[in-house]
């Protein structure tokens, strides 16, 4: 069989073909639409991962769920497919790789976990292009438009409904000195806090106890602000540096 002949070459661009591109072309494009209408969120705010991140993991979920529902015409229709993909399994395949990369940006420093909404929505970002790719349109729209309200107006009504503010602490005392784990609840709570369990670990470094724990605010107004409980850990009996943060994820 000649490949390079006029008869296979023009397999390529037979109507069939051309109407079955054409089609993919316009998912891809809504795909990648859609794609950036979550990204520009992300972008606003500063993310790491952006509009070009989640355009192109939308587009290529739609592309590579697309493609499986074509297999008749793969390859010019000449390579005699006669039984196609299963569509669950290219959906499994895209979902474990897009996990992984939205592990990529989870970053921890201490109690302080940061990235798990921008992982979260570039896994929706897939879904979305996974649902664009096996035409169920009306869906992904609607997927996107709740990834966007979630990401923009969820954090807005978590500040409206009653919460506990938390602060991650990480207190290094002087050498010699032997702090005690009631005296510093009570300290605390006197400040509006309270030592979340099983937070608390304790370390030694060249000979000075190094206490991480978090603090969490008996009410949404009730804890002392942060700047105040710095000043007065400044003046603190024993306490040699420490280090302040918002536990937040």
């Amino acid at each position: 069989m000649n490949f390079i002949s006029h008869e296979t070459l023009s397999a390529y661009w037979s109507a069939a073909e051309v109407s079955t591109n054409i089609i993919i072309f316009m998912n891809l494009l809504g795909a990648l639409a859609l794609g950036l209408l979550v990204g520009y969120e992300r972008a606003y705010h500063g993310r790491a991962a952006g509009m070009r991140t989640y355009g192109l993991v939308c587009t290529a979920s739609a592309a590579i769920t697309i493609i499986a529902g074509y297999p008749h015409f793969w390859y010019g229709g000449q390579a005699a497919v006669l039984v196609g993909p299963d569509p669950t399994r290219v959906i499994q395949g895209i979902v474990t790789g897009v996990g992984f990369l939205g592990a990529g940006v989870i970053m921890r420093d201490g109690f302080n976990i940061s990235g798990l909404t921008t992982a979260a929505s570039i896994w929706s970002s897939s879904a979305i292009g996974i649902l664009v790719g096996v035409g169920f349109y009306p869906a992904a729209i609607l997927l996107t438009l709740l990834s966007a309200v979630s990401m923009m107006w969820i954090s807005k009504l978590e500040e409206w409904l009653p919460s506990r503010p938390a602060i991650a602490i990480v207190m290094q005392f002087k050498h010699d000195f032997k702090p005690k784990f009631e005296v510093l609840r009570r300290v605390a709570h006197e400040r509006g806090y309270d030592i979340a369990e099983g937070s608390l670990s304790i370390n030694y470094k060249e000979g000075k106890p190094e206490w991480h724990f978090v603090a969490v605010a008996l009410g949404k107004n009730k804890g002392a602000r942060m700047p105040e409980l710095a000043q007065e850990l400044t003046n603190f009996e024993g306490v040699e540096n420490y280090f302040l943060s918002h536990a937040r994820n």
